[in-house]
């Protein structure tokens, strides 16, 4: 050995003192001030900490351990925690396992470091990954190659990691190589164990909250030596509002007794559960089955028979899919007689409503159940099936009940494209429309049961929705509808597929405008569908009708054939007052019209008027023509009519131009017929006007398209403010008999 070297090594410092339990607590700063220390004299190639001698061992014994950091960090051989920040004994509370990670030793980890910071007094956490780590690079690969397979504890472990390789295959995109993954994968992971500490120990967030601990993460780089220190969690202040005390592992029976019930199982002899707790045991239970650290076990005779003696009291109702890969109960981690679970391809109420809302009504009504959570899932084949549907803009008639259920679920689709706007990525649009169709399932429940409508207004009963990812086996909570308190307002009182026999009479109250109006729409969608409910009427429904009539609507249409009103509307007798001529138009039978809409509107009491014009109308064609050839002479009644529809093919005309075509002219002017009707009413009914000026009526117009089947709802007429508020006139044809009269 050179001189030189014996020199250095005579020349080495005493060894350092130990830190023991007679010394104070180190502050958070100073304590990652001396890991960062220790990383460097380590990397430097100068260590201190290994020098040790019998005097400090036994003081270490004597007055207790006080170390100033816990240290969470991989097994991997090749990143010893002591060695790395040159640390004396004493100095570094040790906790390592492989991926550094909660997620499958959980309660150990997170019991030891509440023990470190508590009973010890240590005041920095420090979460440490690793570069090439071979637990993290292996989930990596296990998920980017789709490996499902349980079948020993180190695949268990890797599909447990799963979800920080998913979350950096997520951030880096699409093409991201396997090796850029599994690196970004470690970072992700030190952030996930952080957020679990935290999620998980109330222990440990009130010392965070209080400023008394700080949790940190970091790198250890196996090519340099370097320790790259991350900071604290980017999501640490919204996981400090956690509720959680205990990791899922840890909640075995006896500490979750108050979902288990005090037969093992929920019963009848349970009290119930309030709409905040259910929910909250629905996420409990979902996090335990995305950990893998499920709690419910196999039912024993005596639980199996307190469920049939005491009965049923389910803490929550799910309307879920019909997916195999979505087993409700699984997927939160239940024990029989928790949850009621409703499901069906696609976790909708279009073809099975009634089923579906009379058996909440039960659950909610009989059985005291408060929540009610509507479950869809990512990858859903029956929102991609009908997402297809509806982009093929098939009309046809369902050929088979698979084809009607699609054609029901994709207004969903329907509504999810017009909210992505044109070009959206037919995944992307899938799984809005996911979120769309669960939407439209609780809102379906309001709108159509007075029963739970009432419990949810009183505060009783609780309606959210969540979407379950097949990909991660969590459930995204999504919450309560948007729509909520204005559905609450509903009048409905029974699914549309039940109200068959359920005629309107004298006897029923006049109907809302806007409840009409959702009537026809409703009955126009099942109609295009090819699922119609009025069906035929019978016997009780004729002697019902008998007593006197009470429609909701008054339909003025066109008397085209191929335009049954009854039936594109899918109203059952009694529904609508109906007046139909050539033109849908009040020009040349303007006292009837006007006459019939007035008994209508008052002895009847209506409150919605709708206008229906169609395309390809003849008649509206025939005065198109006849307005540009400048027909004069009228030698028949027909000529009469056509030239009495000229007004509205010359308007049409001129707000097309000269360019226009008589097939254009003829198309808009359609439309400007059902305005021109709407507003003649206005124009010379005074009691129908005196009605729109006071809120009692509506009109409204809309065009039916023989193509589709589909009715577009026009609204109101531009025009209406203004007319409402003119001085009334006479119709044309009336003054004569009047002022004979």
């Amino acid at each position: 050995m050179a001189l030189f070297d014996l020199f250095g090594a005579c020349s080495r410092p005493e060894p350092r003192v130990v830190r023991t339990a007679a010394d104070p607590p180190v502050p958070p700063k100073d304590a990652l001030q001396l890991l960062a220390e220790g990383n460097r004299r380590f990397v430097n190639g100068a260590p201190l900490g290994a020098r040790t001698k019998d005097e400090l061992r036994r003081q270490l014994v004597d007055e207790g351990q006080a170390p100033h950091t816990a240290v969470i960090g991989c097994a991997d051989s090749r990143a010893p925690l002591e060695t790395i920040f040159d640390a004396m004994p004493g100095d570094i509370f040790v906790l390592r396992n492989a991926g550094n990670t909660c997620t499958h030793s959980e309660g150990s980890m997170v019991g030891s470091l509440e023990f470190c910071t508590g009973k010890l007094g240590s005041r920095l956490i420090l979460v440490l990954g690793h570069s090439k780590c071979g637990a993290v690079y292996g989930a990596t690969k296990a998920y980017l190659s789709g490996a499902r397979g349980k079948a020993s504890a180190l695949e268990g472990l890797l599909q447990g990691l799963g979800s920080v390789a998913q979350q950096a295959a997520e951030e880096l995109g699409a093409d991201a190589k396997e090796e850029d993954v599994a690196a970004r994968a470690v970072k992700v992971n030190v952030f996930q164990t952080m957020a679990f500490l935290l999620r998980y120990s109330e222990a440990i967030r009130e010392s965070v909250r209080t400023g008394q601990v700080q949790i940190h993460g970091g790198i250890y780089h196996l090519e340099t030596g370097s320790v790259e220190f991350l900071g604290q969690s980017p999501l640490q202040g919204q996981l400090l509002d956690s509720t959680t005390s205990i990791p899922p592992s840890m909640a075995n029976a006896d500490a979750d007794a108050p979902s288990r019930g005090v037969h093992g199982v929920r019963t009848g002899a349970d009290a119930a559960v309030s709409k905040a707790e259910a929910l909250k045991l629905l996420k409990a239970g979902n996090e335990r089955f995305a950990t893998g650290a499920l709690t419910s076990t196999n039912t024993s005779g005596s639980m199996r028979k307190a469920l049939v003696s005491c009965g049923q009291a389910p803490h929550s109702a799910i309307l879920g899919c019909a997916d195999s890969r979505v087993p409700v109960d699984t997927v939160f981690d239940s024990m029989p007689g928790e949850l009621f679970v409703l499901r069906n391809a696609g976790n909708t109420c279009t073809h099975s409503e009634g089923s579906m809302v009379g058996s909440l009504e039960f659950c909610t009504g009989k059985l005291g159940t408060r929540l009610i959570l509507v479950l869809g899932h990512t990858q859903c084949g029956a929102i991609a099936g009908a997402t297809q549907t509806f982009q093929a803009n098939e009309s046809k008639a369902p050929g088979c009940a698979l084809e009607g259920l699609l054609q029901g679920l994709a207004s969903v689709a329907k509504t999810a494209s017009e909210e992505l706007g044109p070009g959206a990525a037919p995944e992307k649009l899938v799984a809005h429309a996911v979120k769309v169709n669960v939407f439209q399932s609780m809102n379906f429940l309001l709108k159509f049961s007075a029963p739970i409508r009432e419990m949810v207004s009183k505060g009783e009963l609780d309606i959210q929705g969540g979407i379950y990812h097949l990909e991660t086996g969590r459930v995204e909570f999504l919450g309560r509808s948007p729509q909520e308190k204005e559905l609450l307002a509903s009048s409905e009182s029974l699914p549309p597929s039940m109200a068959v026999g359920a005629v309107r009479t004298a006897q029923n109250e006049p109907m809302e405008p806007k409840s009409a109006l959702s009537l026809l729409k409703d009955g126009n969608k099942r109609f295009v569908a090819g699922v119609p409910v009025a069906g035929k009427a019978d016997r009780s429904m004729r002697l019902a009708l008998a007593s006197g009539q009470a429609p909701h609507t008054a339909l003025v249409g066109c008397a085209d054939s191929r335009v049954p009103l009854e039936t594109v509307f899918d109203a059952l007798a009694g529904d609508l007052f109906v007046l139909r001529n050539a033109g849908n138009t009040c020009t040349h039978a303007e006292g009837s019209i006007l006459g019939s809409l007035e008994f209508c509107t008052g002895p009847l009491k209506t409150r919605l008027i709708f206008v229906l014009g169609h395309t390809n109308c003849g008649a509206i064609k025939g005065a198109t023509a006849a307005f540009l050839a400048k027909q004069q002479k009228a030698s028949h009644a027909l000529d009469a009519l056509l030239q009495g529809l000229g007004t509205v093919a010359e308007a049409a005309s001129k707000e097309l131009g000269k360019k226009a075509t008589e097939e254009e002219i003829a198309k808009h002017a359609v439309k400007l017929n059902v305005f021109h009707t709407i507003d003649f009413m206005l124009q010379f009914s005074e009691p129908i006007r005196e009605k729109v000026r006071s809120g009692a009526l509506e009109i409204q117009g809309g065009v039916y398209d023989l193509h589709t089947g589909r009715v577009e709802f026009l609204g109101r007429s531009p025009r209406q403010s203004k007319l409402v508020k003119a001085p009334g006139a006479v119709a044309p044809s009336l003054k004569s008999k009047l002022a004979g009269a």
